[in-house]
């Protein structure tokens, strides 16, 4: 009896071992070979970077020529603002209509283009003192500046200076002449 123990406990101990240490050979897995994906010729691969390429130097093209544009397109507007005086009637600092007009017309520029700064010159013709000349081209200067605010733009944007008598657009000594030099002329800075 003893030896049938002997033979059980070998088997029970000996044939677990056995089947860990002895098992079925491993099989290799084979991978499926990958598909490689069909090989484009380099005219092809290189057809799309192209394309892209000319795609985005169009758009950079049309942008540049945009800006370009709206820089002519300011430019033109500056050049017409400044351009454009207005004239007073001998002694008086009182806005005409024709003025007012024009007076419009530049508020509509300054309200498109906020921030940028205009200096009003007060001119007279040569008739009267110089200092008479001095006031009276500051109020011309004040009258365009407040009928400008008036219309919504903004006051600090927005300096005056007289210059009287002393920088005429005509020299001229006749009516024609002094008519062309009771004027508010703008600049932009």
């Amino acid at each position: 009896m003893r030896k049938n123990y002997w033979i059980v406990l070998a088997l029970v101990l000996v044939l677990p071992a056995m089947l860990f240490t002895v098992s079925c050979a491993k099989k290799e897995v084979m991978a499926e070979p990958e598909v490689a994906p069909a090989e484009q010729p380099m005219e092809e691969m290189a057809q799309p970077d192209a394309e892209a390429q000319a795609a985005e130097k169009a758009r950079l093209e049309a942008e540049r020529l945009k800006a370009e544009e709206a820089e002519r397109a300011m430019a033109a507007a500056q050049q017409a603002f400044t351009s454009e005086d207005v004239y007073f009637d001998f002694d008086s600092s009182a806005l005409l209509p024709m003025a007012q007009e024009t007076l419009s017309r530049k508020a509509d520029y300054m309200l498109h283009n906020p921030g940028q700064k205009v200096t009003i010159g007060g001119h007279c013709d040569e008739r009267g003192t110089a200092a008479y000349n001095l006031a009276l081209g500051e109020r011309r200067a004040d009258a365009a500046k407040a009928f400008l605010v008036n219309l919504g733009v903004n006051p600090d944007d927005i300096t005056t200076i007289s210059y009287g008598e002393e920088q005429p657009v005509d020299p001229g000594h006749n009516e024609e002449a002094w008519a062309k030099n009771r004027r508010d002329h703008f600049e932009v800075q």
